[in-house]
């Protein structure tokens, strides 16, 4: 009798154990074959791949986009560091304490302190996000995102070496900068909205530590920022391979356009500020008035820099923002241009 009913025991464990035919889990068999059809697929193609990567346009595309990543990645990095340490170490007092209560006053101390961070507009953003998050006015934080990638020892001394027979473009690209980071901190102030701005939600790492709370916010912000700043860089190389360079030929002939063309040009190109005065003085058949235009508007928005904003704040403020800062940009650069070029 014992005997007879441990055969039935014996079975039903079997089948809970997954040894059995049915009810345990199943190996999953879809993940070798479509590993093994990728691979057959990247056997039979590799022919036509390999011309495609070899074309003139697929080069030049390839060149533009590892050139924007490799030069924005250091200063992507540098942000994110900056910013995991304001948000870990540094009490949100502090900032009560450096800024003016007023948040008229706050902007345009906001936006001279942009002189205190060697980075460019990769670094800027995830800074000002940290801002942001703890405390700082929006305004003030916008203001110092748009001027410290344009305003810093290290951007201004890359203009001198960049113009040397022309060491007035300094001076008109500090002024410029300065002045579309007070007026957009500003207009922030009159017309911005809280909704219009959403920082990411950030993990809790309350009582962990502040160093693991400084490397999760590091392996965040790189994760986060690094996906979008890829995405820009993608879409300027693809919009640089396909413009024909006999349109900027024919856009220097003409003032008004030249400065227009530039400014798109910045938009396109999403040059990392320290790199931009060079290719600004290479363009010597445009004008002054349109090569400052192109300094003033590249660090302030381009595609990767449309990016991650969009990443950061939201795609919503992303949308307001980038094009109000572009037409003051352009209509400040020619105003300075005229008074100091």
């Amino acid at each position: 009798m014992a005997i007879t009913k441990s055969a039935p025991s014996r079975a039903a464990h079997t089948d809970a154990s997954g040894d059995g035919d049915e009810g345990g889990p199943q190996p999953d068999s879809k993940s070798p074959l479509v590993l093994t059809l990728l691979l057959v697929m990247a056997v039979l193609l590799q022919g036509p791949v390999r011309r495609a990567l070899g074309a003139p346009v697929m080069q030049s595309w390839m060149t533009v986009f590892v050139a924007v990543v490799v030069q924005a990645l250091p200063f992507l990095v540098l942000g994110v560091l900056l910013s995991a340490a304001i948000a870990v170490f540094v009490p949100p007092s502090f900032f009560a304490r450096a800024l003016p209560g007023r948040p008229a006053l706050a902007v345009p101390v906001a936006s001279a302190a942009g002189a205190v961070l060697p980075g460019c507009e990769c670094a800027s953003v995830p800074v000002a996000g940290a801002l942001v998050r703890r405390g700082v006015t929006p305004a003030a934080a916008l203001a110092f995102l748009l001027s410290a990638p344009a305003i810093n020892p290290i951007v201004l001394t890359a203009t001198a070496v960049a113009f040397p027979r022309n060491p007035e473009m300094v001076l008109a690209r500090l002024v410029a900068s300065l002045l579309v980071a007070c007026a957009m901190g500003w207009l922030w102030l009159r017309l911005g909205r809280a909704d219009w701005l959403r920082p990411p939600a950030r993990t809790s790492y309350e009582g962990q530590g502040k160093g693991v709370a400084f490397w999760g916010s590091v392996r965040h912000d790189v994760m986060h920022a690094g996906g979008f700043l890829v995405v820009g860089a993608m879409a300027a190389a693809t919009l640089k391979a396909v413009v024909p360079s006999g349109w900027l030929r024919t856009a220097a002939d003409n003032p008004a356009v030249s400065v227009l063309a530039l400014a798109i040009l910045a938009v396109l190109l999403s040059i990392c500020s320290e790199a931009d005065a060079f290719v600004a003085a290479s363009l010597s058949q445009f004008s002054l008035t349109a090569r400052l235009t192109f300094l003033v508007v590249g660090p302030m928005i381009d595609l990767k820099l449309f990016a991650m904003q969009a990443g950061t704040f939201g795609r919503g403020f992303a949308l307001r923002f980038a094009p109000a800062t572009f037409a003051l940009a352009v209509g400040v650069s020619v105003l300075t241009g005229a008074v100091l070029l």
